[in-house]
């Protein structure tokens, strides 16, 4: 299926100039967000050397030993003798890889290291140019970031959306963000993309599966897309994936091998990580527990089943359950804001709880009792180091997060919560562009061929 031309071009063809690369392949420059986007790359429409950037093709590493040292060294440089204390290579072997990564331009010299008795050892880092874009997409906000090798996030930019629209048009949006920062200056070329949507990710195919609250979206080609109008490999998985692996890369679960992350929000869902690396499952749906059935009697969800963990304690149930609580004459706050906006959210829930508002108290304690009811089943089988609560609900903070607490340890066998944190996450909004970055850098950094088409 081929992505609309909208999305690639990004404006009217009247305002298009083209470029023909050695492939004699027509490439674009779009002039509003000032990026050529083509098959060979993505990079500034006004650099002096656009033609000579169409024709460059992404390098990557030759085998798994350069693979293996790009990982090392996307944690920040080291030593040439550091980096051979740590990987199962001879001192010459090592420094023929080294030297072949900074010749294929993914690493550099950093000076000299301090002396550990003898000669000092040549610092070596990753390439200071190497960029890479995260697209953190949820059903109602657009993220994007971009970071350099090591992840560090160089800028980052975040609006409202409405999943709904559809995805040419979220999509088109979210490039559109990421012109904004090349024109800042941020980036000039992108090594590669990290994409997360609200929803069910064939991880293999790069495309949402029936995603409940995005229609519109089943099977749609968002790595085809995404990758075509980059021009660089892209990979695409569920937001509470790539949030799970923001907090392994940068969070609070650096030093953890094993570790859930429950995210709360419009859905409701659980980042599963096993030694490092994202459970996934079969299929790629592991992890969506908020169509775990919690009553049988309960509301309909949006998957078309009732009484579901996410019909609930979702955003919008949270916000139905504030409504019908404001029209009871319950909550005199909550009322308020009603008469004003028409409507509520999570967050007017959270800012009535903040004043002492006993009734929107209670509306998060309920939701944290019901989320704790299916985690504390989720602990007691796997056994993690560690969970972590995330996501736009979860800001009502440490109110939902008491509860959740209180019916894990209550619940769970002292074994499996006995050394338990449960906490709040500490990365907020960049924990999912980070993840998108660092799942996207996990396919750069190996010596398996990627392809974005």
């Amino acid at each position: 299926m081929r992505p609309p031309t909208g999305l690639l071009t990004l404006l009217p063809r009247q305002t298009l100039l083209t470029f023909v690369d050695s492939s004699e392949r027509l490439h674009r420059i779009d002039k509003r967000s000032s990026l050529i986007r083509g098959k060979r790359g993505t990079f500034p429409a006004n650099h002096r050397d656009a033609e000579a950037y169409v024709k460059r093709t992404t390098i990557r590493p030759e085998n798994v030993h350069q693979a293996a040292l790009l990982r090392l060294l996307r944690e920040g440089g080291r030593s040439r003798a550091e980096l051979g204390d740590v990987v199962d290579l001879s001192r010459s072997k090592l420094n023929v890889e080294l030297d072949r990564l900074i010749e294929l331009g993914l690493a550099e010299p950093d000076g000299l290291a301090a002396s550990r008795g003898g000669r000092r050892s040549g610092r070596v880092r990753l390439a200071r140019d190497i960029r890479f874009a995260g697209l953190d997409i949820g059903a109602t906000s657009i993220d994007v970031a971009v970071t350099d090798g090591e992840l560090n996030v160089l800028g980052h930019l975040s609006e409202p959306c409405d999943i709904k629209e559809g995805p040419a048009a979220v999509l088109d949006r979210a490039i559109e963000l990421l012109g904004k920062l090349s024109r800042d200056g941020l980036f000039s070329e992108l090594s590669g993309a990290g994409v997360g949507v609200p929803g069910p990710v064939s991880f293999a195919e790069g495309v949402p599966v029936v995603p409940p609250i995005m229609p519109g979206w089943d099977r749609y080609p968002v790595r085809e897309t995404v990758g075509q109008a980059l021009g660089c490999p892209t990979v695409v998985d569920n937001d509470v994936n790539i949030m799970a692996l923001g907090e392994l890369h940068a969070g609070l679960a650096r030093h953890v091998e094993d570790f859930l992350l429950v995210k709360i929000g419009t859905g409701i869902g659980c980042g599963i990580v096993v030694d490092g690396k994202i459970y996934r499952g079969v299929s790629g749906s592991a992890g969506d527990i908020g169509h775990i059935r919690v009553d049988d009697l309960g509301p309909v969800c949006s998957c078309g089943n009732s009484g579901c963990l996410e019909a609930y304690f979702g955003g919008a149930a949270l916000a139905r359950e504030a409504v019908v609580v404001a029209r009871s004459g319950g909550s005199p706050y909550l009322a308020e804001r009603l008469a004003v906006a028409g409507a509520l959210t999570a967050e007017d829930v959270a800012a009535a709880a903040a004043q002492g508002d006993a009734d929107a108290i209670g509306l998060i304690r309920d939701g944290g009792r019901r989320v704790g009811q299916v985690l504390a089943s989720l602990v007691s089988f796997f056994n993690p180091g560690l969970v972590i609560i995330a996501g736009g609900v979860a800001k009502l903070g440490h109110v939902l997060l008491a509860e959740i607490r209180s019916v894990v340890y209550r619940r769970s066998l002292p074994l499996a919560t006995g050394n338990l944190p449960i906490v709040l996450s500490e990365l907020g909004d960049t924990a999912g562009v980070v993840g998108a970055t660092r799942l996207i850098s996990d396919h750069v950094y190996s010596d398996h061929v990627y392809s974005a088409n």
